[in-house]
């Protein structure tokens, strides 16, 4: 069921993927810490420092640190260049450990 765009009280959202694999939303984590989390594992998960993951990334280090304790939102680009720092495509970043989280 897809909730309508001004809808905020709905709990959890499915979202059908070109795989049609559903995907559960839940609202219990916002976004920001959700994706928070996911940086931090993927991170560590590859031993990496996040000054590590800053220079692959072509990021600053408070930038990455930031990200990690959810006090700040990347822009696309730098979710792309994050998940490439973290060897992976954005969608599979996003499917392996940011809707895990």
């Amino acid at each position: 069921m897809f909730a309508k765009c001004g809808d905020l009280s709905v709990d959890a959202l499915s979202a059908l993927t070109d795989d049609s694999v559903v995907i559960q939303l839940n609202d219990s984590q916002n976004i920001k810490t959700r994706f928070a989390k996911a940086v931090r594992r993927r991170r560590r998960e590859l031993d990496l420092t996040q000054e590590q993951l800053a220079e692959i990334s072509n990021l600053d280090r408070t930038y990455i640190s930031l990200i990690e304790r959810a006090e700040r939102s990347p822009t696309l680009e730098n979710v792309e260049k994050l998940a490439h720092g973290l060897g992976l495509k954005i969608w599979e970043f996003f499917a392996r450990y940011v809707e895990e989280s």
